[in-house]
Order: structure tokens, then C-alpha cells, then sequence
């Protein structure tokens, strides 16, 4: 029988409270931007493909900033670059809702984008290192749950703001919770230590910083208009770089993000299960909607809602998935998310045997995925020590990004050849491949580390 894990400090969950602050409001601007680019486009009096970089500009700024966000922690200290990054993205979002031209609008939406990809994995880094190895479940459900809560929350409270007051509104509420927990920060967070002794690596960021942009460039071109020569050969190129990193900085004594980390037990198990349930995450909020909307002939609020319920169902069941972790071992929570994921998901393959069972479904479904990747994190990080947690951190984000830009687009890819022969057959095949993704994460789950015996504690 497993014993108790330790208990955690008011500051502790301070902590984890003021870095799920940064975390939500970022992961709100990722979503609810694609909810305002129709009114956007009419006020500005722009086409729809030109307002489409609101969305896109923001994840394409995030990736290029995200491998430099280890290094910074270590020359600046970790409070230090979180605080910096938080202000600047409060400072964008004011400028964003006070944008008078679509010009302007990418420029700050860039700014944004720059400082979520250092704001959020520094903010895990935080916590990782202040935490002992088995409170990192609680506190990162914790984290988790306030991250759930932004695509659950975000196409209501969007919808709502852009009807009742206007899509600049979407920005302005990040500015009071923006600054709440960069005041909040001071008295909270811990320093971090600095060393002006760590150079920066010219060459990976080089690699690193045009590869993975690129990656998620094409990943948004493919996702929005099919497979096209600018969208296909971004994406070529932006992996070829990617994969070049990877070769150069396990060959380099001083690398932008420490690859060798893959080394450590159980640590390249629990970056692929992420990389899965990213690929599964946002393969299915593509295709899920089109069916729900094209199948069900369901109206575009009410895919919406069924969409809500599967946030919930990830936001309701993170804390609790945090208390199992630090108790039982990642490696059995996250097998059992990544069971549920498999299972609900592929009874989309049988849409007439399911009825009236949607909610339900794609509750389990948000439920399972928080399952299988929030334990899957925490191992990542309890597989390292405390001084890696910062280059822990980046590789576990960009595993997510680029799971989750090639889920989208293998899901694409195969609605685009399955539509030519039948519509319908289309979205069985659409969900066979997010059906292969959950049985991925469930082999990569397997490998994942064993619960710590009490000498590790």
C-alpha cells in the first residue's frame, strides 16, 4: 500500500496559483482569438485570410521565443524572465485592444505570442523546482486546471464579450489578472539563480528558433487551406531544422536545451506521451467540430458546447488526477487516461450507436486526455534534477507544439483524400488516426518511470 506524499505549504500552492495565472491567460489568447477574427475582419475592413494571422501570428511568435526560455531563466534568473514575460504580455494586450488597424493588431498579437513561449514553461520550471517530487502532481493538476479552464471558459466568455461589449474586451480582462500576479510574484515566487557565465547557443537558436516556427506555420497554413506549396514546404523545412538541432546539440558541450536529458529513465516516455496527447488534443478540436456540425447538423453554438463539456471534463478531473500522481506513480494514472482517450474516441467510429451520448462522451474524452498528459509532465520533470527542470520544461512544450501541429495535419491530410471518395467515410478514417494517437500514448505510458520508493522521497 503506498503511503501518504508529503504535504504542501500555502506557499507552495502560492506559487503554483501565481504561475497558473500566467498559464490561463495565456492559453485563453490562444483560443478565444479565433472567436473575434470575423468581427475583426469587419471592422477593419480586412479579408478573412489577412485577420486569420490574429490566430496564427500569436503561435508562430510563441514557438520562435519558446527554446529561449531555459537559457534566459539560467543568465537572468527564472522570477526575473517570468515577471518580465507577464508584463509584456499585458503590455501587448493593451496595445492589441487598442489596435486601430490590422497592421498593428499581428505586431502586438506577435508580442503576445513572443512572451507566452517564455512565460509558460518558466512558470513549470518555477514550480518544478520549488517543489519536492511528490507534491509536482497536486501542484501541476493545480496548473492544469487553470490552463483546462482557458478553452473551456473561452468560447462562452468570448462569445460573450464579443456580442455584449467588443473583441477588444477579449484583451483588456488579461490586464487586471496580468498585473494582480506580477504583483502577486514578488512576495511569492523564488529568486532563481543567475549565472552570466552561461552563453547563449548562436547556432541552436538558429536551428531551433526558424525550425520550429516554421513547423507550426506550415501546421496552420495545412490546417487552414489544405495542403498547399507554401504551407508543405514550411513544414519540410521547418522539421529539417528541427531534426538538425537535435543532431547538433547532442553533439554540443554547451546546447540551447540539453537533448541529453532523453538519457534519464523514463524521461523520453513521458515527452512522447506528450507529444501524443497533444496530437490527440488538437487533432481532435479540428475534426471534432466539422463533425459534430457536418454529421450531426448540429449548430455552430451548440458544437461549441459539446466542445465545453470536453474542457470540463479535463478541468474536473485534473486536481484529482494531481492527488493519484504524487501517490501512486504517473505511469498508472497516465495508462488510464490514455485508455479513456482510446476508448471514447473510438466510439466516434460508430456515431450511430452513440445517440443522444455526445456530452457524456466528450466529457470522458477531455477527461482522459488531462489523464494521460498532466502525469506524463510531472514524470518528465521528476526525471530530471532540480537545475534541469528549466531545460525539462522547454522540450516538454515543444513535444506538445509539434505533436499537436502534426496531429492536426495528419487529421487534415486524411479528411482531404478520404472526402474525394465519401464524406462521411471521411470522418471514420479522421478518427481511426486520433484513435492511433491514443493507443500511442497508451504504449508510451508503459515506459513511463515506476512510483518512487521511499528512499526517493
Amino acid at each position: 500500500m503506498s503511503s501518504a506524499p508529503p504535504t504542501i505549504s500555502p506557499r507552495l500552492w502560492m506559487v503554483a496559483a501565481v504561475t497558473g495565472c500566467g498559464a490561463f491567460i495565456a492559453m485563453l489568447d490562444s483560443t478565444v482569438a479565433n472567436l473575434a477574427i470575423d468581427a475583426i475582419s469587419r471592422e477593419f475592413g480586412a479579408p478573412l485570410e489577412d485577420a486569420q494571422w490574429v490566430a496564427t501570428s500569436y503561435l508562430v511568435a510563441l514557438a520562435l521565443s519558446l527554446p529561449l526560455s531555459a537559457w534566459l531563466s539560467r543568465r537572468f534568473g527564472s522570477r526575473r524572465v517570468w515577471v518580465t514575460a507577464l508584463l509584456t504580455f499585458v503590455a501587448a494586450s493593451i496595445w492589441c485592444a487598442l489596435s486601430r488597424d490590422m497592421a498593428t493588431l499581428t505586431v502586438a498579437r506577435c508580442l503576445q505570442g513572443l512572451s507566452a513561449g517564455l512565460m509558460v514553461p518558466t512558470g513549470q520550471a518555477i514550480l518544478s523546482e520549488a517543489a519536492n517530487r511528490q507534491q509536482l502532481g497536486r501542484l501541476m493538476g493545480t496548473v492544469g486546471f487553470a490552463v483546462a479552464l482557458g478553452p473551456a471558459l473561452g468560447p462562452g466568455l468570448g462569445g460573450v464579450l464579443i456580442d455584449g461589449l467588443s473583441w477588444r474586451w477579449l484583451f483588456w480582462i488579461n490586464v487586471p489578472v496580468g498585473i494582480g500576479a506580477a504583483f502577486a510574484a514578488k512576495y511569492v515566487l523564488p529568486l532563481g539563480e543567475a549565472s552570466s557565465a552561461d552563453r547563449l547557443d548562436t547556432t541552436g537558436l538558429i536551428l531551433i528558433g526558424l525550425g520550429l516556427p516554421l513547423v507550426l506555420f506550415g501546421s496552420a497554413g495545412i490546417g487552414e487551406s489544405g495542403l498547399t506549396l507554401s504551407s508543405t514546404s514550411s513544414l519540410a523545412v521547418g522539421m529539417a531544422l528541427t531534426m538538425a538541432f537535435v543532431i547538433y546539440a547532442r553533439r554540443s558541450q554547451a546546447p540551447l536545451i540539453d537533448i541529453r536529458l532523453f538519457r534519464r529513465a523514463g524521461f523520453a516516455a513521458a515527452v512522447g506521451t506528450a507529444g501524443l496527447t497533444g496530437a490527440a488534443m488538437y487533432g481532435g478540436l479540428l475534426l471534432i467540430p466539422l463533425f459534430l456540425q457536418d454529421s450531426l447538423h448540429l449548430s455552430a453554438t451548440d458544437a461549441g458546447l459539446m466542445l465545453f463539456m470536453m474542457g470540463m471534463g479535463a478541468a474536473v478531473v485534473l486536481p484529482v488526477a494531481g492527488n493519484v500522481t504524487d501517490r501512486y506513480g504517473a505511469l498508472a494514472v497516465s495508462l488510464i487516461g490514455s485508455a479513456i482517450l482510446l476508448l471514447s474516441t473510438t466510439a466516434f467510429l460508430w456515431p450511430s450507436m452513440l445517440s443522444l451520448a455526445w456530452a457524456p462522451l466528450l466529457f470522458a474524452r477531455g477527461g482522459g486526455l488531462a489523464l494521460a498528459q498532466m502525469p506524463a509532465m510531472t514524470a518528465a520533470y521528476v526525471a530530471v534534477g532540480k537545475n534541469e527542470t528549466g531545460d525539462a520544461a522547454t522540450i516538454v512544450n515543444i513535444a506538445q507544439r509539434i505533436g499537436g501541429a502534426l496531429g492536426a495535419i495528419t487529421t487534415v491530410v486524411v479528411l482531404e483524400k478520404a472526402a474525394k471518395a465519401d464524406n462521411q467515410l471521411a470522418y471514420g478514417w479522421g478518427f481511426a488516426v486520433l484513435v492511433t494517437f491514443a493507443a500511442g500514448s497508451m504504449v508510451t505510458s508503459m515506459l513511463l518511470k515506476r512510483p518512487l520508493t521511499q528512499s526517493d522521497r
